[in-house]
């Protein structure tokens, strides 16, 4: 892999940062700071439209963000009437701020500040790269050349908000952070706070941008830590983070970061972005969810961001995206299945409102999914606990623990044939095919009871291969009757082994549905379901069935 070509191409701070470490998990929310609209939208083969943007804001302003980055005003017509559309239609509410995007050069700061006139609030985000690799390749420039670009940029950034209609707030990013040495980093954020001069009624953004991933999360972490322990006006300064995931660790770098001392995060809904894209919110949020603290943004309905996500910018949601996904909630395991039903069970019954379900770290419904749809799936590798779910929570059939694994390996075979998942349905037709109220050799036209000396005495008239035919039986109760007229007709020795029954429905007309195991003389077990109005129809029902799988 020729691995000898490539540097790590960060710096550790100068100093041990440590204190993070002694943190257990983020405690409060960040400022959520969205940029789908700006940093997700340059990063789409087809940018979205204006009015696709408009739909875009909306949905953001309904998920609670209270600060949106809406683009680059000066890089494209559309971004600049975008904002100006935002601005000009008054479709901002009063409590969100929009925030643009400027490089730190005079005519794009200008043109940025004519899109953002009369704005209530609108956060001004300046922007130039520091690294290592941009000073020597790109600009090829000095540490003091660069520091004065963006000392010239804070410095006009203020002269022009002074002059410009509207409320304007200071982001400054020292862009390829994490390429830069942190203590010129640190010098060239103070050089800009130098000209800001913010204060805890005035405060400024510092955003330290992981521009490119390029160490472990912990280094990052220290990174932050030594910028917050180290920065000028530190009680005017909000610290800001942007992590990218070209190592596939953003979600770590935010929040390592956060207990670094990060105060705010920028992000996209499902990490689309530049590259390997940024680091996703929604997981971000749903991490915190999970240990119990308020995100400050609804996700509630992910299914309907999904939708919207995918319409609108033509990416798509990877079946495994944490939270998101359209798989991340499914069981196609059978002992993952059979935990799951297992727990909700429990649950069911405890009703303590605490979430401890195996293999579901947070509740589906919280964030609009569904038990039956997304919770267990059928195929294949599914088992009796997960088949026996669907058919008792999706249908009512409440099968006998036995009788679970018999119809389980009977769902998975046609699965396993068909070599795909099965529907809920299909599941269901599988069993009533295999199970219910089975007719062949032996069916039942009716019966009739009687009691003789104690006994039950019981008459069946059956269609046997075509022919009809009345058989008799005696018992000790009707079941039992039933059974010994079966074992003399067909000179059979069979054991009942399960027996259970409830309601399939409810109301003056419901069904009921029995369920009976036998065990025949060779040890074969076998099981069948009954479904009538009259209780006993729908018992010698699934017995008969039973008795037909010992027959053939």
């Amino acid at each position: 892999m020729k691995a000898n070509k490539y540097s790590r191409g960060y710096f550790m701070p100068p100093e041990e940062c440590l204190d993070w470490t002694r943190r257990e998990y983020v405690e409060h929310a960040p400022v959520w700071c969205s940029v789908d609209l700006r940093d997700g939208n340059q990063a789409l083969v087809n940018p979205m439209s204006l009015d696709e943007k408009v739909e875009f804001f909306a949905k953001l302003v309904h998920m609670g963000f209270k600060e949106i980055e809406i683009g680059f005003p000066a890089a494209s017509d559309t971004e600049y009437a975008f904002c100006r559309k935002l601005i000009d239609d008054g479709l901002i509410p009063a409590d969100v701020t929009i925030q643009v995007l400027t490089q730190a050069r005079e005519h794009i700061i200008n043109k940025t500040f004519e899109a953002v006139k009369g704005a209530k609030k609108a956060i001004i985000h300046l922007y130039n790269s520091t690294s290592v690799a941009q000073r020597e390749q790109v600009f090829r420039k000095s540490k003091e050349e660069i520091k004065n670009i963006a000392v010239e940029g804070a410095t006009l950034l203020k002269k022009l908000a002074d002059k410009t209609s509207g409320n304007f707030l200071f982001e400054y990013s020292p862009e390829s952070f994490t390429g830069t040495e942190p203590e010129y980093a640190l010098e060239v954020c103070n050089a800009v706070l130098g000209v800001w001069k913010p204060s805890p009624n005035k405060k400024v953004i510092i955003n330290l941008p992981v521009t490119v991933e390029m160490s472990l999360p912990h280094v990052y972490a220290s990174q932050v830590e030594y910028i917050c322990k180290n920065i000028k006006y530190r009680d005017g300064v909000v610290i800001s983070l942007h992590p990218h995931n070209d190592r596939g660790t953003a979600v770590a770098d935010a929040e390592l970061a956060l207990l670094a001392g990060g105060e705010r995060v920028e992000g996209t809904l499902f990490g689309n972005g530049e590259r390997t894209g940024n680091v996703d919110i929604i997981t971000l949020g749903m991490n915190m969810v999970m240990h119990g603290v308020e995100p400050k943004l609804d996700f509630s309905f992910l299914p309907e961001l999904t939708e919207m996500y995918e319409r609108l910018s033509g990416m798509t949601v990877s079946p495994r995206q944490p939270y998101s996904g359209s798989l991340v909630f499914t069981a196609f395991s059978g002992s993952h299945q059979d935990a799951i039903a297992k727990g909700l069970a429990c649950r069911e019954k405890n009703k303590d409102g605490v979430w401890s379900v195996p293999y579901l770290p947070v509740d589906p419904a919280d964030v609009g999914r569904s038990y039956d749809a997304d919770v267990i799936r059928i195929n294949s590798q599914s088992g009796k606990g997960g088949i026996g779910y669907v058919l008792e929570n999706k249908y009512g059939f409440s099968l006998p623990a036995k009788m679970r694994e018999h119809v389980g390996y009977s769902v998975k075979r046609v699965s396993d044939v068909a070599r795909r998942e099965l529907s809920t349905d299909e599941v269901r037709d599988v069993f009533v095919r295999e199970y219910v109220n089975l007719t062949s050799p032996v069916e039942l036209e009716y019966h009739s009871f009687s009691k003789h000396e104690g006994k039950v005495c019981v008459t069946m008239y059956i269609v046997n291969e075509g022919s009809r035919d009345a058989i008799y039986g005696e018992g000790n109760g009707q079941l039992d009757a039933a059974a010994d007229a079966l074992k003399r007709a067909f000179d059979l020795d069979f054991t009942i082994t399960d027996y259970t029954e409830h309601a399939l429905d409810s109301g003056s007309n419901s069904r009921a549905c029995a369920y009976v195991g036998v065990n025949g003389a060779s040890g074969k077990l076998s099981y069948g379901a009954g479904i009538d109005t009259d209780i006993m129809s729908a018992s010698i029902k699934a017995l008969i069935g039973a008795v037909n799988k010992l027959l053939i």
